[in-house]
């Protein structure tokens, strides 16, 4: 049967597993890794879970990353394509837009500049260890080190008070839920918006040595801009980080032989951390739309189609990677999908590297002993919302 002729699906988001995809997506990219789907508006689109054909379309600047041009592959996504985009919102532009503000960025995020950060990061990890070992046992891993860890790193780069950590870790969480109705969503983007234009203003005003001091100082971006660009480094710079570190650390628990590896060769680590990002793949999808007919794979995909790519489906692809639903801290997993591909590959990749290499190990390092405090069974899951991960993660050692 011709991929074109089975009969179209539906997204599939819950976790079969904790860490493990809905098991729908593996027989689909067996079946038909390009196959019709049915959007939440009604639409019949296409869904991608092969590793090639994903990435494909992520190189492809015939589709189209703008809302207006897809479709919602899911109900809740509906109402949410109300929110207007702040202006300077690259993730959802394309070029020349994108191309614009994206030059402005590129420099402030080189390998030499966060290899530059990795002493910063160092302390601020040991500084959370400390505070832990202060508070004893047992404690909450995401709220004690998991996410503090990566806010507090990104409000220096930005140039953000993490004194108001509070207020935008509650907005970001807001806007990322899938749960959460409209009018919140509205609500928090236009707090998070009003909080960092202030900021904005002020940089303005009197420059300031950060990111958002140096943007402010170009006569190249307008205030709503560097508001727009402010709030998606600041939501995507510590949520999908926080996640990671938090869900990495579950899944080292839950697989004794691969910690002891692990442990026992820290020169591991780097390869770990990708390894744990094309493992857990906590971005379960994005979505493009075609600006015109394009043909990947043998399938056409006609102009103002929309397209979902299915993120931990291609991870997960044994095409690309052998045994690939195995968790291997030895594997050489390069090439995965997680941080994206193309024009819009992520901005803070080495940062998010860094944080993890360094963040995981120092804890199993400094904690040994560190276990669950409840049962697997326990430990809440982000099933609701948009980045994957744990809600909490109870801990003591």
């Amino acid at each position: 049967m011709h991929k074109a002729d089975l009969g179209p699906v539906t997204l599939p988001v819950a976790r079969h597993d904790t860490f493990d995809p809905p098991p729908e997506l593996a027989l689909w990219r067996q079946e038909a890794p390009i196959r019709r789907m049915t959007y939440a508006d009604g639409h019949i689109g296409w869904l991608v879970t092969s590793h090639s054909a994903v990435r494909a379309v992520l190189a492809d600047n015939r589709f189209s990353s703008r809302v207006e041009a897809q479709h919602p592959a899911l109900p809740h996504m509906v109402s949410q394509r109300a929110i207007p985009l702040p202006a300077g919102f690259f993730l959802r532009m394309d070029p020349p837009d994108h191309t614009r503000l994206r030059r402005l960025l590129t420099g402030q995020f080189t390998v030499r500049r966060m290899r530059q950060l990795e002493p910063r990061i160092e302390k601020i990890v040991a500084g959370r260890l400390d505070e832990m070992e202060r508070q004893g046992a047992p404690a909450d891993l995401v709220s004690a080190f998991a996410l503090p860890i990566p806010s507090l790193v990104i409000c220096e780069l930005l140039g953000v008070p993490y004194a108001d950590h509070d207020r935008f870790q509650h907005d970001s969480a807001v806007i990322v839920s899938r749960e959460e109705s409209e009018q919140n969503k509205l609500t928090a983007v236009a707090d998070l918006l009003s909080f960092l234009n202030e900021l904005v203003l002020s940089k303005r005003a009197k420059p300031t040595d950060d990111l958002l001091g140096g943007l402010a100082e170009s006569d190249e971006l307008t205030d709503e801009e560097i508001t727009g660009i402010a709030l998606l480094l600041l939501v995507a710079g510590h949520e999908t980080t926080a996640n990671m570190i938090a869900l990495g650390t579950y899944a080292l628990l839950r697989n004794p032989s691969q910690l002891a590896a692990l442990r026992a060769d820290p020169s591991l680590a780097p390869g770990a951390a990708e390894e744990l990002l094309r493992y857990l793949s906590i971005i379960d999808f994005t979505v493009r739309g075609a600006l015109e007919d394009v043909e990947i794979e043998g399938q056409t995909i006609k102009a103002g189609e929309t397209v979902t790519l299915s993120v931990p489906a291609a991870n997960r692809d044994p095409e690309r990677f052998e045994r690939a639903d195995d968790f291997d801290v030895t594997r050489q997993a390069g090439g995965h999908l997680s941080f994206g591909h193309g024009i819009h590959q992520c901005l803070g990749q080495q940062l998010a590297r860094n944080e993890m290499r360094i963040a995981i190990p120092a804890l199993f390092e400094r904690l040994p002993g560190l276990r669950l405090a409840v049962p697997e069974e326990e430990v809440p899951m982000r099933s609701d919302m948009a980045i994957y991960g744990v809600h909490r993660l109870p801990v003591a050692w």
